[in-house]
């Protein structure tokens, strides 16, 4: 699970981030490995260096008393109290060519009998019992070993042999200065490693940015056609990644010029789909155009049949009767299309100023009395509300908007149609307490010829066009429509730019 939150966040780190990490963690490791090498190198030389030291130490201190020109051990008589004959310290110490730090142990049958430090000026410096405790544990093999006496003295490189007569001596000699030499080059390695890296990290992030400049505006690219209206209307999309952007032989100029294709292939289909729209669009317009003649033949003659003198046939006067009823229902799907078409071609509407409170009152004034089987309820402001628009398709806005509770919620609906004005925005509402809309047919209710499902009872004939109606007088209007699922009902709420009182009222 923790390797698999690495990654996550890995995953969501920028490309660049990633890309300087990649470079330096192998980096850092590389400085570390090289660092540990040669700082393991160099201590194990100076410590060969200081073994081959310690051999000629240990065959001086079996034959000190067997060199040219010894003639004992130095004489003491430094101090009060000071035998001046004895040395302080063990006697091979004081063997021609010893230096200054060099320890010394002599042991008889496991005892420590001798034991110092060679100082300066042939002084001894003794040591202390845990000191001698640890060398007599020094095996007695002639090997050289690393102690760390503590104190003032540290580490030393000690080794342990024996003599003829069994006693054992124990040489040793100081690391102090192959510590400090290590200590020195450990220091170096830091510092320059760190400025190594720094400048490393420099030269990346230099390099990384101007290498990911060219994906970033290729990202900027698509960002800027991402926000480009395409869901309606002529598109010709002129963004385009630069050439330079668009080598082949690169990474970045393969994803430029994929994108490129893209957009070429976007454009095509979007100039094809409008013509389509255009086409289609042109058709309606045109069979709308060419039906309200023969429609309103079908319905002078229906008429005329009516007011010609005699009885008609039952039958017949049922078929008449049929047949002027649909012909005013094609009619007035003629005249929505007709509408429709227009709107879509961008016609301007008639512009003046609309009194929204006469207008709503009108609207559901009529709705009562084409729908007496519910109930009807009007909330107005207080002062009326001035609109610039066109009146007729204003009023068929909220006409539209009541019929279409009447045909689909039963009898004893209660609608209440609201006027207010928020913000400079005329607000129209129009809610009822019927079924409502499943959440899933919500957002095609302004879709022309959509309908709702069979739990919106429907009493009344419906062409599918008023609520598209609706969408497309709004939007031409400037505002917006929008409906709501309640507990138990529906709300759509109408809004409308500009809106005013008349001048002298609050």
């Amino acid at each position: 699970m923790t390797d698999r939150r690495i990654r996550g966040a890995t995953r969501r780190l920028p490309l660049r981030t990633r890309l300087l990490v990649a470079f330096l963690v192998p980096l850092v490791l590389v400085l570390a490995l090289v660092g540990i090498v040669s700082t393991a190198a160099l201590r194990a030389e100076l410590v060969d260096q200081v073994d081959a030291r310690l051999e000629d130490v240990t065959f001086r201190s079996k034959n000190y008393d067997r060199q040219p020109g010894y003639d004992g051990p130095p004489r003491r008589a430094d101090g009060p109290g000071a035998d001046p004959d004895d040395p302080g310290g063990p006697v091979f110490l004081y063997a021609r060519g010893q230096g200054e730090g060099t320890l010394g142990v002599r042991m008889v049958e496991g005892n420590v009998v001798q034991s110092g430090v060679l100082g300066p000026r042939f002084g001894v410096t003794p040591l202390s019992s845990a000191q001698q405790a640890q060398l007599a544990g020094v095996p007695v093999d002639g090997e050289p070993r690393t102690v760390d006496l503590g104190g003032d003295l540290g580490e030393y490189r000690v080794v342990a042999v024996s003599e003829p007569d069994r006693d054992v001596l124990v040489n040793g000699l100081p690391l102090t200065s192959t510590s400090a030499a290590v200590a020195n080059l450990v220091t170096v390695e830091v510092l320059v490693g760190l400025l190594g890296l720094g400048a490393a990290a420099g030269a990346a992030v230099l390099v990384i940015r101007r290498t990911l400049r060219p994906l970033a505006r290729v990202a900027g690219t698509a960002t800027r056609v991402s926000e480009l209206p395409l869901s309606s209307g002529e598109v010709r999309l002129v963004e385009r990644v630069p050439p330079q952007d668009t080598d082949p032989r690169t990474e970045v100029g393969q994803v430029g010029t994929a994108l490129n294709r893209l957009l070429d292939h976007v454009e095509e289909s979007l100039a094809a789909r409008q013509t389509s729209e255009t086409q289609v669009r042109q058709f309606v317009a045109d069979a709308s155009h060419e039906l309200r003649t023969p429609l309103s033949s079908i319905r002078g003659y229906t008429e005329l049949v009516r007011r010609q003198g005699g009885e008609l046939p039952a039958q017949v006067g049922h078929a008449v009767g049929r047949v002027e009823s649909e012909a005013l229902r094609m009619s007035a799907l003629v005249e929505e299309l007709l509408l429709l078409a227009r709107l879509d071609a961008g016609r301007e509407l008639s512009t003046e100023e609309v009194d929204l409170t006469a207008l709503v009152v009108d609207a559901v004034s009529d709705a009562h009395v084409a729908g007496p089987d519910h109930r009807w309820q009007l909330e107005l402001p207080d002062t009326p509300v001035l609109v610039p628009g066109d009146p007729a398709r204003l009023h068929q806005v909220v006409a539209n908007l009541l019929a279409n509770v009447r045909a689909h919620t039963p009898a004893g609906t209660t609608a209440t149609t609201r006027l207010c004005t928020v913000d400079g925005w005329a607000r129209i509402e129009v809610v009822d307490d019927g079924p409502g809309i499943p959440p899933h047919l919500r957002g095609q209710v302004f879709e022309r010829f959509a309908r709702g499902d069979s739990s919106r009872s429907r009493t009344a004939g419906s062409t599918g066009l008023g609520l598209a109606i609706v969408h497309a007088v709004v939007t031409a209007h400037g505002g917006t429509v929008a409906v709501a699922g309640l507990p138990g009902g529906t709300m759509f709420t109408v809004r409308l730019p500009h809106a005013t009182h008349p001048p002298g009222e609050d």
